[in-house]
């Protein structure tokens, strides 16, 4: 990961697990010793934005930028303009949280002139036990209309197949053979198979993609 452009967007269809994925990825950069920003700028979900977690990722060294109206619960559609600085200052490593599907996509638009080749990667989040993207072709159409709209193309796809705490290895296999079919029809790399940490440790060695284990950060201990 630390080889991967500076500017990252996480992206993917809606609930495909895009948020805690952007979070562990910020978590594993600050651990690293990297100077991280991350950036929500998911203006469509009321639900599990990764600034409602600021305070923690704060302790871990880590900016949050969200919304410009300082009010976690307000289900607002801005995003603060701090989020110029980082983008702009090659010191910081920055993680875009992006909203689900194109619409939540639409956002990126405003910061295209920041997303030269080279100079960031965009990282699609494949759950295969969602409805809409357990077919291959249903899958390729949300990228391709993600990247229509944002006007930036996808460097790496992200098997993040799961069940939350349920998940099993067979999950993640099924969510692999997905993303390498993807990964096949548009040449796009599979960069990361993101799984719990207990589940991680039983995949095979030689899947392809890094094993990117992760903490439910986004999930009170006492949801499922």
């Amino acid at each position: 990961m630390l080889n991967d452009n500076r500017i990252r967007i996480i992206t993917g269809h809606y609930g495909s697990g895009k948020t805690e994925f952007a979070v562990n990825y910020a978590a594993k950069l600050a651990k690293s010793g990297k100077k991280v920003a991350l950036a929500d700028l998911d203006v469509v979900n009321p639900y599990f934005r990764s600034r409602e977690k600021e305070n923690l990722l704060s302790e871990m060294g880590i900016k949050v930028i969200g919304s410009s109206i300082k009010a976690h619960a307000a289900d607002v559609p801005a995003v603060s303009a701090e989020i110029f600085a980082p983008l702009q200052d090659e010191s910081y490593d920055v993680v875009l949280d992006v909203g689900g599907d194109p619409v939540g996509a639409r956002v990126l638009g405003r910061y295209y002139n920041y997303f030269k080749e080279g100079k960031y990667d965009m990282f699609f989040v494949i759950n295969a036990n969602r409805p809409e993207t357990q077919e291959v072709e249903n899958t390729i159409k949300y990228l391709k209309e993600i990247e229509r709209v944002s006007r930036a193309k996808v460097t790496g796809l992200i098997n993040n197949t799961h069940l939350l705490k349920s998940t099993t290895v067979e999950d993640v296999l099924k969510g692999q053979k997905l993303a390498e079919e993807v990964s096949k029809k548009l040449n796009i790399p599979i960069k990361y198979i993101s799984v719990l940490e207990h589940v991680a440790r039983e995949l095979p060695s030689n899947l392809e993609g890094e094993i990117f284990p992760i903490t439910l950060y986004m999930r009170e201990e006492w949801m499922l």
